[in-house]
């Protein structure tokens, strides 16, 4: 009991993050995109993982030319307000955009007006998020032992859709299409890995994405590791 109270007393809180995996048809196998960490970040370093970061404050306000499925909706409110789902939604298509260069999203009639730094580069190449084209697969938190911790969303879409040039900030190096099999066999966090091992069984036979009747949840609870659904 002691050891468990004394894990909850310096357990950081996690933070709010979205990540957007990016799967698209090459040569007749099933790609996703990843890029590699540079070795100087805290979180992570050397490590390939998906495109991905935390939640701004402006994420809940940028505009979007589409807005998320009532089932993706459905989904994310189990663990968040209808307001930070669409957060966390439209964080995972920023983070992309800014760190591979690469647009889910549709050209703009205009530009929004006044919009917030964060979200002008992307509005000013032409382009609005589209969140229909989303889909919510799984959810992870960082367990407690770790100084730095995320309640990471995981979210799914079909790579073909995308605009622009595979080119990032710089955040992460190496950027690439694998096929999964070769992504698995990469250094990378657990998690990716494990959900790396299940993006198979969230395809079709024709290789498009399945809508989840369930999203997995990966969390420690009482000091022991737990899978559980929303």
């Amino acid at each position: 009991m002691s050891n468990l109270l004394e894990e909850k007393k310096r357990a950081v809180r996690p933070r709010d993050a979205a990540t957007l995996i990016l799967l698209r048809q090459l040569r007749g196998k099933t790609c996703v995109l990843m890029g590699l960490r540079h070795g100087k970040h805290k979180f992570l370093p050397d490590q390939w993982v998906f495109p991905g970061g935390r939640v701004d404050r402006a994420d809940g306000y940028a505009y979007a030319a589409t807005e998320l499925r009532p089932h993706v909706a459905k989904h994310l409110s189990i663990s968040a307000s209808q307001h930070r789902a669409r957060a966390l939604a439209m964080t995972a298509v920023r983070e992309t955009f800014e760190e591979t260069g690469l647009i889910f999203g549709k050209r703009l009639t205009k530009i929004p007006k006044k919009p917030s730094p964060i979200w002008a580069p992307f509005y000013n190449v032409g382009y609005a998020p589209i969140l229909d084209g989303l889909e919510y697969v799984y959810r992870a938190v960082t367990p407690p032992v770790r100084p730095i911790r995320y309640n990471a969303r995981f979210f799914l879409a079909d790579g073909s859709k995308l605009h622009g040039k595979l080119e990032g900030d710089g955040e992460l190096l190496n950027l690439c299409w694998l096929p999964i099999s070769k992504a698995i066999d990469l250094p990378t966090a657990p998690i990716q890995k494990i959900v790396l091992e299940e993006l198979p069984g969230m395809l079709n036979e024709e290789g498009k994405i399945r809508r989840p009747q369930r999203v997995p949840l990966r969390i420690m609870r009482h000091g022991k590791r737990r899978i559980e659904y929303e």
